[in-house]
């Protein structure tokens, strides 16, 4: 199986079925599958071989939705930019992945504008909308090419699709996903979503995410329509939920808490067609669950996985939940058990199995895996050791294999479902001329699981204000990346060795809790 397969075959046997909905524009499979080879061969004329990288920069829209699609029939590989990052990370990523071509939205494409001149490898700039000066139109990229599909023979071990992800190193990497891989996921992890024929799906999670991308490929399969959001508005997401035919949804913890929150009349407000909300990147509170199942009346189920695995792992099913909500709260704690074809083990330092109810690394291992980092072959052997993916996640099993998360092997920091690696922000605020030493943690925030706190060591003679620090980092990471607090201290505590010592600067705020990820 290929990516396009799914689409061709709603095409061909239910084209009048909707494809998409972004905002007033309705897209049928028909039409769908049709604009897909038109972006095909707009990307082969383009000069694009098998195999060549082009980079997509673009909230969530038809377009972008597509381009997977698109890029799929023509045998190149799509590296979807998080919009949330700044234009040097843009930059990095770009030029890691040696793409030859770069696909913007909107003001993004303004946005990009001041580190283009840096982009190495891309031959051309395409603007989605309105084209700022020096960029092509859209229109022009892709109209006038054929609707018939390309004349390339994609295989299922072609590679689909780019993903980067940070990296305890500081710089993201570039996860390489198959067809067969993505095609096992889409399988795996939609044979539990329970959309059909016709059902919308709410995507407000970005397109470039690992779980918004399965999802959304997932309901393609079933011939079910993306209905697309690009901005994650509490009182838009309700009023979807019950006026536009939302079947599926898509949405973290804390964009459910929000929901609840900040829109009066969500209880008061009935959602007909509602059946079901996927949630991932972190456990919900049982009080957060019981008040969503109160006023939304549908099923849950969370998800557990990372771009390496495709996206999905593990599952906590709607039974699961159900028996939760029933009486046995505790299962909330839990990622839910491994899916179809998946294998979890829990391992020591050595990789070795830990008996059961013992905590150690997860390791997955699945048709579901990455092929490996791009360029970084020692990562790969490292990450993906005899078959296995090692997470860096620290968990547990119990007698029955349902996988409880409690700590994290690397010093990943998930805030509102976002990946974070503490070594790029310090890397940012070493660049600073008044820091000597720094170290950053994830913080408990109710809001958005985790939140960033920076420890700094201020150089003799130097002064700089936190205020400052932060201001520091605005236009050099994104904007979730950036300390929410810094902390001034005279020295850093640190082992025999000179490694800084996290877990003591983590303790006192983590000190109580059952489990030290939020």
């Amino acid at each position: 199986m290929r990516l396009h397969d799914y689409l061709e075959y709603r095409a061909r046997t239910s084209p009048e079925l909707e494809f998409a909905v972004d905002g007033d524009r309705r897209l049928l499979y028909g039409e769908a599958d049709a604009e897909a080879n038109r972006i095909a061969h707009a990307l082969v004329a383009a000069g694009l071989e098998v195999g060549d990288r082009f980079a997509v920069l673009a909230k969530n829209c038809v377009e972008l939705a597509l381009v997977y699609y698109a890029a799929s029939k023509a045998g190149v590989v799509p590296v979807p930019l998080n919009y949330r990052l700044a234009p040097p990370e843009w930059s990095y990523i770009v030029n890691d992945a040696a793409a030859k071509l770069l696909v913007a939205r909107g003001d993004l494409a303004a946005a990009i504008d001041g580190v283009r001149g840096g982009l190495a490898s891309v031959r051309r700039c395409i603007a989605i909308g309105a084209p700022p000066r020096g960029w092509e139109a859209w229109e022009d990229f892709v109209g006038g090419h054929p609707a018939t599909p390309v004349a390339r023979r994609v295989g299922e071990e072609a590679d689909l699709y780019q993903m980067y992800t940070s990296g305890t190193t500081g710089r993201p990497k570039g996860a390489v996903l198959a067809q067969r891989a993505v095609c096992a996921n889409v399988h795996q992890a939609g044979m539990n979503f329970g959309a059909g024929p016709g059902d919308r799906c709410l995507l407000v999670a970005p397109l470039y995410h690992a779980a918004a991308g399965i999802v959304s490929f997932s309901t393609v399969a079933a011939g079910g329509s993306l209905y697309l959001q690009e901005d994650f508005d509490p009182r838009r997401v309700v009023r979807a939920l019950a006026e536009e035919r939302i079947a599926v949804a898509l949405l973290v913890p804390a964009m459910l808490q929000f929901c609840l929150v900040a829109v009066p009349d969500a209880a008061e407000r009935r959602y007909p067609e509602l059946r079901l909300i996927i949630y991932g990147a972190s456990p919900i509170a049982e009080q957060t669950l019981r008040e969503a199942a109160r006023v939304f009346r549908c099923d849950f189920l969370q998800g557990y996985g990372m771009t390496e695995t495709t996206a999905v792992a593990t599952q906590l099913s709607t039974a699961d939940h159900r028996r939760a909500l029933a009486g046995e709260p505790a299962l909330l704690a839990s990622a839910g058990r491994a899916i179809l074809g998946t294998e979890l083990r829990i391992a020591d330092a050595e990789g070795r199995p830990v008996p059961e109810g013992a905590t150690g690394e997860i390791l997955v291992r699945g048709p579901q895996l990455m092929r490996g980092y791009w360029n970084l072959p020692d990562a790969t052997r490292e990450a993906l050791r005899d078959g296995w993916m090692h997470t860096g996640d620290a968990g547990r099993l119990d007698a029955n294999g349902y996988l409880y998360l409690q700590d994290r092997v690397k010093d990943m920091i998930v805030s509102g479902g976002e990946n974070i690696y503490p070594r790029e922000i310090e890397d940012v605020l070493y660049q600073h001329p008044a820091v000597a030493e720094a170290a950053v943690i994830g913080v408990p925030d109710e809001a958005w699981g985790e939140v960033v706190k920076a420890f700094v060591v201020r150089r003799p003679g130097a002064a700089a204000s936190a205020d400052e620090l932060v201001e520091f980092c605005r236009s050099r990471l994104a904007g979730y990346k950036r300390p929410r607090s810094v902390d001034f201290v005279e020295a850093l505590p640190r082992n025999p060795s000179g490694k800084v010592l996290k877990r003591e600067l983590r303790e006192p705020y983590w000190r109580g809790r059952a489990r030290r990820v939020n």
